[in-house]
């Protein structure tokens, strides 16, 4: 039998030829690995601009704190670790989705934040209503302060939790969904109503409160539903912070087709208006237009979820 002898001539290259294959191959299982520790690191964490300047969070974070916006938490998909509160009384309209989960006190107290144990918190704008600092939410978990713009309106901080929370997908689509009820309502109420008048009053504590054309979901309604504005709401002017009560006497003036009323029928105020003349004369009584609600929370509160249920509630009422 014949034998292949190797002499030193070729064995010497095709050993060198062998160990740069396998240093070449180690290079690329190096490679590999470090490209995979980059984008590990590259998807525990973000970077984002908020109302504090530039600040890193984590991403995809599913433990959250946003107190008084869960609105778009749930309609990203995201269930908070504890809801908004004053007291015993929270957001009425999602309690659907929120009856389960621990209530946290409206002021944020630290204590309370540190045992929900949140991967991220979320405040509003203005810090002041707050019993902690920024500093020490942050040395809690990773805290994410929202522009004015971002707590004032809810579809731009739709948008921005969607970026935060790795749901920019979800908020998309969330956002032309609501786009698709409103046209579909907004035809609705031609049908039902055409170019009649509506007015939304809040009553509490004995105190009449005519939304404003930009107050909580008037906004939507006028501007987006393009239902009328009745004259007395139009004189009203312009939304400021602070919500003053109407006197009984200014409401003779209320000349809209409908209104909407939002207290609970044991409540001083509605009491006082069923056995008032004055109230009893206007246009919306004497044509039997008059509509009872007594959860407030989603008229008064402001969120996808909140215009959508308004929206369901409207038609409701109405037909």
């Amino acid at each position: 039998m014949n034998k292949i002898r190797l002499t030193p001539y070729l064995f010497i290259p095709l050993l060198i030829t062998l160990l740069l294959l396998a240093a070449c191959g180690n290079n690329n299982d190096n490679d590999n690995e470090t490209s995979e520790n980059d984008d590990t690191e590259e998807n525990t964490e973000i970077t984002v601009e908020s109302e504090m300047g530039e600040v890193k969070l984590p991403a995809n974070a599913e433990r959250v704190i946003a107190p008084f916006h869960e609105d778009s938490l749930i309609a990203l998909g995201i269930t908070p670790v504890a809801k908004w509160a004053i007291g015993e009384t929270s957001q009425g309209y999602l309690e659907d989705d929120l009856q389960d989960i621990e209530s946290i006190e409206w002021s944020m107290p630290l204590e309370q934040v540190l045992n929900h144990d949140p991967e991220l918190i979320i405040l509003e704008n203005g810090l002041d209503s707050y019993e902690g600092s920024y500093e020490e939410y942050t040395a809690i978990a990773p805290t994410y302060v929202m522009t004015e713009e971002e707590t004032r309106e809810w579809k731009p901080q739709l948008e921005k939790f969607g970026e935060i929370l790795g749901k920019e997908a979800e908020a998309k689509q969330a956002l032309a969904d609501y786009e698709t009820k409103v046209q579909e309502t907004n035809e609705a109420l031609q049908d039902i109503i055409g170019d009649e008048t509506m007015a939304m009053m809040w009553v509490t504590g004995g105190n009449y409160f005519l939304f404003e054309k930009e107050r909580h979901s008037a906004d939507m309604i006028y501007s987006e539903l393009d239902v009328n504005v009745p004259t007395l709401v139009e004189e009203l002017g312009e939304t400021e912070a602070s919500w003053d009560p109407i006197s009984l006497e200014k409401l003779s003036e209320l000349d809209a087709d409908h209104v909407i009323i939002l207290g609970y029928e044991t409540d001083e105020g509605i009491e006082t208006l069923n056995n008032s003349n004055v109230w009893n004369n206007t246009t919306a009584v004497q044509n039997d237009q008059v509509y009872y609600i007594e959860d407030e929370s989603n008229w008064t509160g402001g969120g996808l979820i909140a215009a959508e249920q308004t929206m369901d509630m409207l038609i409701e009422i109405l037909e």
